[in-house]
């Protein structure tokens, strides 16, 4: 009789911890939502960093990210160093209310590392990064 009486409470309790647990205030959901993007390879240019990432299973895409959005706190962009480690360099991109509002770059402090490329002096860029803050767009 005393084993069925614990095999009872014990039921209650983990039918009920379960529970109230996984109730969520509706009103307290987040206005943002972002994508995690891994990053094939960060370039480093006079007016930004240009970014190869994944695009879906198999393709590769480039963006243009402006200097001026790392410049200071209340900018587009956060540049964040990642030590040493199995963490590989990769950019989150957050959106408010289905429209663009900041980026989070991930990149490895190391220079050296193998995410980190050169752009040859000859080439220009400077087209991709006119008006990017007005159309920018990430594709997945």
């Amino acid at each position: 009789m005393k084993k069925l009486f614990f095999v009872l409470i014990a039921a209650a309790v983990f039918q009920i911890i379960p529970l109230s647990a996984q109730t969520v205030p509706t009103d307290k959901q987040s206005e943002f939502f972002y994508y995690n993007v891994p990053i094939e390879r960060v370039y480093p240019y006079r007016r930004g960093y240009v970014i190869k990432y994944r695009k879906g299973s198999i393709g590769m895409a480039t963006t243009y990210l402006p200097r001026e959005w790392f410049d200071d706190a209340a900018s587009k962009g956060e540049l964040i160093y990642l030590d040493y480690g199995p963490k590989w360099p990769y950019l989150t991109v957050f959106y408010k209310q289905g429209q663009f509002s900041h980026i989070r770059l991930y990149v490895r402090r190391d220079r050296g590392h193998e995410s980190w490329g050169n752009i040859p002096l000859n080439v220009n860029l400077d087209e991709h990064f006119d008006n990017v803050e007005e159309n920018y767009r990430l594709e997945f």
